[in-house]
C-alpha cells in the first residue's frame, strides 16, 4: 500500500557543489511531506550530487498561510531562495 505524503510543509537546505564563486551553494526549498520524504523529493528535483538535510524550524502561523497560498499538493516542492 502507498504510503501518505502528508500535509506538512518541511524545510530542507541544499548544498550544491562545483558552483561558480558568484552562485548560491546553499539553497532553501519548502516540500509538503514528511520529513523523510522530503529529502528524496528535493533531491530528485536538483543536480546529482547535491546534497539535502531537512532543517528543525517550527514555522509560523504567517508562514504557513503563506506556503498554502502557493497551491502546492501533498509531494510537490518548491524552491524558496532564488539564484541570482
Amino acid at each position: 500500500m502507498a504510503e501518505s505524503f502528508g500535509n506538512s510543509f518541511t524545510i530542507v537546505e541544499v548544498t550544491a557543489d562545483g558552483m561558480p564563486p558568484d552562485e548560491p551553494k546553499h539553497q532553501i526549498w519548502v516540500a509538503v511531506a514528511k520529513p523523510s520524504q522530503a529529502l528524496t523529493l528535493v533531491l530528485a528535483a536538483v543536480p546529482e550530487g547535491w546534497t539535502a538535510e531537512v532543517l528543525d524550524i517550527a514555522l509560523t502561523a504567517e508562514q504557513q498561510r503563506r506556503f498554502q497560498e502557493l497551491k502546492l499538493d501533498p509531494g510537490d516542492v518548491y524552491r524558496l531562495t532564488k539564484p541570482k
